[in-house]
C-alpha cells in the first residue's frame, strides 16, 4: 500500500502526517509530491525524507492534478501491483481515516475493484464555503451524470493499482482534475464506494489554497459546460421540431430534420468547449487526455447522433401512442438520452485512443520530477498544493 500526499509550502503538520503514518502502519509506503513549494521548504522536505518516505519535487508549481499524476506514475513504475490511497498535507486527514479508506480498498473484488471516497459529513464547525461548495458541486455532479455521491471534492481517495495507467489519463491539472476523475468514472461505469470519514478544519480551513471563485469554477466548469450545451441543443431541436411538425404534419421528418440541425450545434459547442481542452496541456508540460482528431470524431459523433435519433423517433412515438403530448414526450425522452450521450461522448467521440503503456523499466514518457536538494531552512504555513 501507498499513501501519496500531493503538498505545497507545508508545515509541521506534514511531517507529524509521515511520522504517525509510519508509526501506526510501518508497512505503507509514503510518496510525498512537493509541487514546487521552492527553497525555504527544503528543510521541511528533508525532514520528511528522513523519516523514510520517497519525496519528489516539481520544479514549479503545477497544480494538485499535475502532483498527483506524478505520483501515480512513480508508484506504477517503481512499485507495479500496489494500490495508492491520496491524502492531503494539511491536517484534514487523519492517520485513522487514511487506514479506513486503505483497509476498505484491501477489501475490493479483484474483478471489480473500486475506486474509495472518504466522504465527511459535514458537521460541528465547519465553515460555510464548504459546505455550499461541496453540496453544489455534489447536486452539479448528480444532474450531470445520475451518480449520487455525497463528498466530491474530498481529497482522501483510494485507487487500486489496475487503476493506475488509467488515472494517468484523466485531464486537469489543478483541483479540477479530482472532479473530471469522478466523471470519467461515471461515464466509463467504473463503481465508487464512499467510507465515511470525520470532518476536520483547521482555523477555518485558512491553510488551503483553494480559492472559492476561481477553483469552484474550475471543479464546476466540465459539469455546468455539459448541461449548458445540451440545454442549448434541446432548445434549438424542440423549437425545430414544433416548427417542422407545424409545417409538415410528419413526425419522422421532423425529429430528423430537428436532430440534424441541433446535432451540428451540438458537436461544435462540446468540441470547442466542452471536451475541447482534453487535448491540451498546460503551459509547464502537464500532459492531459488527448483529444481526438476533428475528422474522426464527427465520424463518431455522427454514428452517435444516428443511434440517439433511432431511439428517441421510437420513444417519442411510444410515448406520444400512450397519449402523451408532444412536448412533454420530448422532454422525457431527451432526459432518458441525455447520460448516455454524456457517457458516449466523453468516452469515446471526443478522446483519442490512449497511448501504449510504456514497457516495465521503460521511463514513463511524461514529465519527470527531480529529488529536491537539500537546504537548511523551511517556513510558511501549511497549504495543500494550489490547484
Amino acid at each position: 500500500m501507498i499513501v501519496l500526499v500531493p503538498a505545497y509550502e507545508p508545515d509541521e503538520r506534514l511531517v507529524r502526517l509521515v511520522g504517525d503514518l509510519r508509526a501506526s502502519a510501518p508497512g505503507v509506503r509514503v510518496l510525498v509530491v512537493d509541487d514546487g513549494s521552492g527553497p525555504a521548504y527544503r528543510a521541511l522536505f528533508d525532514r520528511v525524507r528522513a523519516q523514510g518516505c520517497t519525496v519528489l519535487t516539481h520544479p514549479g508549481n503545477r497544480g494538485k492534478g499535475c502532483a498527483l499524476r506524478t505520483g501515480f506514475a512513480h508508484a506504477e513504475q517503481h512499485h507495479p501491483g500496489e494500490p495508492v490511497v491520496c491524502a492531503d498535507s494539511d491536517g484534514q486527514h487523519s492517520v485513522a481515516d487514511v487506514l479506513r479508506v486503505a483497509a476498505a480498498l484491501d477489501a475490493q473484488p479483484a474483478d471489480r475493484p473500486a475506486t474509495v471516497l472518504g466522504v465527511r459529513a459535514f458537521t460541528g464547525r465547519v465553515p460555510a464555503r464548504s459546505v455550499l461548495g461541496n453540496r453544489v458541486t455534489a447536486r452539479v455532479f448528480h444532474l450531470a451524470t445520475g451518480l449520487r455521491l455525497r463528498d466530491t471534492q474530498t481529497g482522501l481517495r483510494g485507487y487500486p493499482a489496475a487503476l493506475l495507467p488509467w488515472l494517468r489519463t484523466v485531464r486537469g491539472e489543478r483541483f479540477e482534475y479530482e472532479q473530471n476523475l469522478l466523471l470519467r468514472a461515471a461515464a466509463e461505469g467504473q463503481p465508487v464506494e464512499e467510507v465515511e470519514i470525520a470532518t476536520i478544519y483547521l482555523e477555518g480551513n485558512a491553510s488551503s489554497h483553494f480559492r472559492p471563485l476561481a477553483d469552484s469554477a474550475r471543479v464546476l466548469a466540465p459539469l455546468l459546460l455539459f448541461s449548458l450545451s445540451s440545454l442549448s441543443a434541446f432548445a434549438v431541436d424542440t423549437v425545430a421540431l414544433l416548427a417542422l411538425h407545424a409545417a409538415t404534419g410528419s413526425l419522422a421528418a421532423s425529429v430528423l430534420g430537428a436532430r440534424l440541425l441541433s446535432a451540428g450545434v451540438n458537436f461544435a459547442v462540446n468540441r470547442g468547449l466542452v471536451f475541447g481542452r482534453a487535448g491540451r496541456s498546460g503551459p509547464d508540460g502537464c500532459r492531459a487526455t488527448p483529444r481526438a482528431p476533428w475528422g474522426r470524431a464527427a465520424a463518431r459523433y455522427a454514428t452517435l447522433a444516428v443511434l440517439l435519433l433511432g431511439a428517441n423517433y421510437l420513444l417519442l412515438a411510444a410515448l406520444t401512442a400512450l397519449g402523451v403530448g408532444l412536448l412533454p414526450a420530448k422532454v422525457a425522452t431527451e432526459a432518458v438520452l441525455y447520460l448516455v450521450s454524456f457517457q458516449v461522448q466523453r468516452r469515446f467521440v471526443f478522446t483519442a485512443p490512449r497511448s501504449p503503456r510504456p514497457a516495465p523499466g521503460r521511463p514513463d514518457p511524461g514529465p519527470h520530477p527531480v529529488l529536491a536538494p537539500p537546504a537548511d531552512r523551511s517556513g510558511g504555513s501549511a497549504r495543500i498544493g494550489r490547484g
